[in-house]
């Protein structure tokens, strides 16, 4: 007696279709840039390769589902559930009621922006931001993805990693960074990691302003001290040891600066 055999089951084209609609209703959400207040049906289908009645069906569930509203003259443009679920998407790191006024002191002390992000893959996100009254200023827009391998908070974020890549020891050292112009040709930025009660990275707390103003060597040794005892502060409200915060502090002296930034 020979045992029959059967061929396996086909994959579930139920669950993997309903993946794949998923993933093209999440392209029209990405689809939309953070200067893009509207945008059309045949923008929408060329940013995202889809058919425009695939597309069309798609923003019509997204609509429903309040990610997505159609305006009068036909255009689409973002719902009010991102901005709940960007709430949450905060309220989930529960360290906002710690950064948010350290935020406010450290703005108003440097008289420029000061962010927070946390880093998502391979793009650091900024989470919660302080601007200064004065007119011209770094602008930094909540919720908005920037490039990691940039940036000062980039450079915290990605030294203080699982694994950081080669060539960041000196700032898990020192416990700062700094960047001229990396994202925007006339913005700079200092930034220092914010630990958690356990030691673990919360994110980098980030001052950045226009070059000219934060490019002289004394102006940025400044804003990399502010930068470093606010950090200071929020790791000790969160719990966790700021030992090492000590160390970076009395390395920030003028002589050692031009030593490190030569």
């Amino acid at each position: 007696m020979t045992e029959s055999t059967t061929a396996p089951p086909p994959a579930n084209t139920a669950e993997s279709s309903g993946i794949a609609v998923l993933d093209k209703a999440f392209s029209l959400l990405a689809a939309f840039g953070p200067d893009d207040g509207r945008l059309t049906l045949t923008e929408l289908s060329r940013r995202t390769g889809l058919y425009k009645s695939t597309a069309l069906r798609l923003l019509g569930a997204l609509e429903h589902g309040g990610f997505i509203r159609k305006l009068p003259d036909g255009q689409y443009s973002m719902g009010p559930q991102p901005l709940r679920l960007a709430s949450i998407y905060q309220r989930s790191f529960q360290v906002g009621h710690v950064i948010e006024p350290l935020l406010k002191q450290l703005s108003a002390a440097t008289g420029e922006t000061a962010s927070f992000y946390v880093r998502q893959d391979d793009k650091r996100i900024a989470l919660f931001r302080a601007e200064p009254a004065r007119s011209v200023r770094a602008s930094v827009q909540i919720g908005q993805e920037y490039a990691v391998a940039q940036g000062a908070s980039g450079k915290v974020l990605l030294a203080f990693s699982a694994s950081p890549p080669r060539g960041y020891e000196g700032i898990r050292e020192q416990l700062w960074a700094v960047s001229y112009g990396e994202r925007d040709p006339e913005t700079a930025s200092a930034a220092a990691p914010v630990f958690g009660v356990n030691g673990e990275l919360q994110g980098a707390l980030t001052v950045s302003g226009p070059r000219a103003r934060l490019e002289p060597s004394d102006a940025m040794l400044a804003a990399c001290r502010q930068v470093l005892e606010t950090a200071r502060d929020a790791t000790s409200a969160l719990g966790g040891s700021t030992a090492r915060y000590q160390q970076g502090l009395e390395q920030l002296t003028m002589e050692r600066w031009k030593d490190r930034v030569a």
